[in-house]
């Protein structure tokens, strides 16, 4: 860093779980005069064989990875002259596979901490009684969307089935409900779990109950949340379902920094820094809003 007793305006910053991160505007010039890469547009030849891939790479998702490369090299091979030029195709966009991935989880992990406080996770359950998959999955959306614009509701989720237990479709996802903003009643039940073989005692929602079937509404405190989300993150990988957002959740917090709080530089070409813990939060005006709290950071400008 060129002048470590700087201060930085319009910086980000992202809690990592461990460290609270900056990235300073200044160090990231963008807007007219920067160079941005030219997106190129791909021949209907490049399209068809990207199409191929993904097609192989979703059918090849339960093999190990050796075999998934070779199974995804054999799907392609009619494109390409020689095995080798196939197989070099097949770990080229892998590799582009599992960066989009890693980025996309990164990305997860910074709205999640910038959240910050999410206090249910909830599971809704198809019943045939009452909807098809579809018409379950499409009322479903529309009733949290709407609970999105009217009542501040905030989601995570993925829509889940086990196809070798032959499970009903779920819906996983972590919740933040405003107070004054749940619907319905919540009530303790107690049945068996058919699965387990045992009793079992759930939290469910007397609206969705009537609407849409069984639910479990748990309660979770900050320290569940990280548990919470490798619960969704894991049927990702296993069903190669996308997440789906709901609400306003954005990735980093909009603060200017004192040099004081910088702890050091990090990253490549020292571009980022580490802030204390205790850092001072200054907003757009320069007003100071008191120490790095979770209740000060809650009132601070957010971005993307």
């Amino acid at each position: 860093m060129e002048n470590e007793n700087k201060n930085y305006s319009d910086t980000k910053v992202y809690f990592d779980g461990s460290h609270f991160i900056g990235i300073p505007k200044d160090n990231y010039p963008h807007g007219k005069g920067c160079k941005r890469k030219s997106k190129t547009v791909p021949t209907p030849q490049q399209a068809e064989l990207k199409a191929k891939f993904e097609t192989a790479y979703r059918e090849s998702r339960k093999l190990p990875k050796q075999e998934r490369k070779q199974y995804i090299a054999v799907q392609l091979q009619s494109e390409f002259e020689t095995p080798e030029q196939a197989t070099e195709y097949a770990e080229q966009n892998i590799r582009r596979k599992c960066n989009n991935a890693a980025k996309r989880y990164t990305v997860l992990w910074r709205k999640i901490y910038t959240q910050g406080v999410w206090n249910y996770f909830i599971t809704f359950t198809y019943d045939s009684a009452k909807h098809t998959e579809e018409t379950f999955k499409e009322k479903l959306r529309n009733t949290l969307k709407h609970l999105v614009s009217r009542k501040g509701w905030k989601y995570i989720g993925v829509w889940e089935r086990s196809t070798k237990n032959k499970e009903r479709l779920h819906f996983h996802g972590i919740f933040y409900i405003p107070e004054n903003g749940m619907i319905g009643k919540i009530e303790q039940v107690t049945d068996y779990d058919t699965r387990k073989h045992r009793k079992q005692t759930t939290y469910q929602n007397t609206h969705f109950l009537k609407h849409f079937g069984r639910n479990d509404f748990k309660g979770i405190c900050k320290y569940e949340i990280k548990p919470s989300v490798r619960y969704l993150l894991k049927y990702i990988e296993k069903s190669g379902e996308k997440l789906v957002f709901g609400g306003k959740l954005p990735t980093y917090t909009k603060c200017n920094i004192l040099a004081y709080d910088i702890v050091c530089p990090i990253g490549i070409e020292d571009k980022k820094i580490v802030l204390f813990d205790n850092f001072t939060c200054i907003d757009d005006d320069g007003v100071i809003r008191g120490k790095a709290t979770p209740e000060v950071l809650a009132q601070m400008p957010k971005v993307n």
